[in-house]
């Protein structure tokens, strides 16, 4: 651990904290991997204990706490552009689940990690919530390459190249889950797949695990109108309800996608804390619906954002989700106030991390978390002038003007570079894929 004090100086410090402070000209102490003091940059060099720090100047930059994705398919980005323009079943069903079969093994799991991580490390994400196969992998990549990661823990009835029924699946999670605890960056989740994937047998089992180990329970729902009717025509009950009766709603309750919810349901939602992950784009491009961010929200609900895989969206990147949610919940509540940008940069860094477990930890740049910070350079012609900087960074910047990531202190990104990861490397090893990939589609 290196005990020198590393000290940024923005222009401007986006906290997010409860009081969503814009603090000019302020200065954040770094030791290790923790936030020591957020204190004005002129009083930097009044202080002898910071004589010998290492000061990065960051004059044009909005400074701000690391993205936080809330819903991927991590390694699904050697996926990238295979079905597009297809709706969801026939793009699941005909398309992603045959591919997988095909081609997902370890190495597969490591190589489309490395690709992602990349990707978000460079588009200002810090962390990510996965959902695929081999998360043993998963974990191992995310610790090696420094990047915070809750891994899902898959669970499916049906077999795959990770397990042969659910049984299997749980096994397997639990010696996961047990596996990571010597990991500083990784935590997990218990993944059930969805609805329609998983039965009440294992979802009950699931439910109890996450009690016992307050484990939270990461899961798509409801994410198509077809798939809510299907439910309803099969069962009598819609799946939410039908979670609802097995002990699955609750705050460890991460629902993903929520497109099709009606007056009951959302009551239910904020009456008992289940958390919310909108994924705009992915639900945008498969034509799955549209989540009633501005109801949620008006109701408490915390709703954190996730892009989807790559295989759907086609990109990790956490600015355009940004814009698209904010746009996408105005346009379809019809009020232009509507997941104003305070709220959508909540979504995307603290709303993100408390879902996950991680709020006390990072989310926001308060003094004892750790150091998960993004630096954006907002001097470029699309960012000028600066009347409000909270407002540039949601409709106007792009992460492209990302130029610096630190993640539990140790710099990702420096000066628009990769410093710990083989950006050149990590494409070879995805191109590669792609050509034994495209010979089959």
């Amino acid at each position: 651990m290196n005990n020198k004090y590393l000290i940024l100086k923005p222009k401007w410090l986006l906290t997010v904290n409860p009081a969503f402070e814009v603090l000019d000209d302020y200065a954040v102490v770094i030791k290790g991997s923790c936030i020591q003091s957020l204190l004005p940059a002129a009083e930097v060099h009044e202080q002898d204990q910071y004589r010998d720090a290492d000061i990065i100047e960051l004059p044009d930059h909005v400074l701000m706490p690391g993205l936080v994705n809330s819903h991927t398919h991590a390694s699904m980005s050697l996926f990238r552009g295979i079905a597009d323009d297809l709706a969801l079943t026939d793009w699941l069903k005909n398309h992603i689940w045959p591919a997988e079969a095909q081609w997902v093994d370890p190495q597969f799991i490591a190589d489309g990690f490395q690709l992602t991580a990349a990707e978000m490390i460079r588009s200002g994400t810090t962390c990510l919530s996965d959902m695929y196969f081999y998360p043993d992998i998963v974990a191992r990549e995310a610790q090696n390459l420094g990047i915070r990661t809750v891994v899902g823990l898959i669970v499916l009835d049906f077999p795959s190249v990770w397990a042969k029924d659910a049984e299997d699946y749980l096994h397997k999670a639990l010696a996961v889950h047990d596996e990571i605890k010597q990991y500083s960056l990784v935590r997990s989740t218990l993944a059930p797949h969805a609805p329609y994937t998983v039965s009440d047998g294992p979802l009950k089992k699931i439910a109890m695990y996450s009690n016992e180990l307050d484990l939270p329970v990461h899961m798509h729902v409801h994410e198509t109108a077809s798939e809510v009717a299907e439910a309803e025509n099969n069962s009598g009950s819609r799946p939410l309800d039908r979670l609802d009766q097995l002990n699955l709603l609750n705050p460890n309750l991460i629902a993903v996608h929520m497109t099709e919810l009606n007056a009951f349901e959302i009551d239910r939602l904020a009456e008992t804390g289940v958390q919310v992950v909108h994924c705009p784009q992915s639900n945008l491009k498969l034509a799955s619906g549209v989540c009633p961010v501005a109801e949620l929200q008006d109701r408490g609900i915390n709703v954190c954002l996730g892009t989807d895989g790559a295989a759907s969206n086609n990109n990790h990147d956490m600015f355009s989700e940004m814009k698209c949610a904010a746009l996408l919940a105005k346009s379809a509540s019809g009020n232009a106030s509507a997941c104003n940008a305070i709220q959508t940069i909540q979504m995307a860094t603290i709303n993100g991390a408390k879902a996950l477990g991680l709020g006390d930890i990072i989310g926001s740049i308060e003094v004892g978390k750790q150091a998960d910070l993004v630096a954006l350079n907002l001097s470029q012609a699309n960012t000028q002038p600066v009347y409000d900087p909270v407002a540039q960074l949601v409709y106007a910047a792009n992460s492209q003007q990302v130029s610096h990531v630190w993640i539990a202190g140790e710099c990702q990104l420096r000066d628009y570079q990769l410093s710990n990861l083989d950006q050149d490397a990590i494409i070879g090893k995805a191109q590669s894929w792609a050509d034994k990939v495209s010979k089959t589609q």
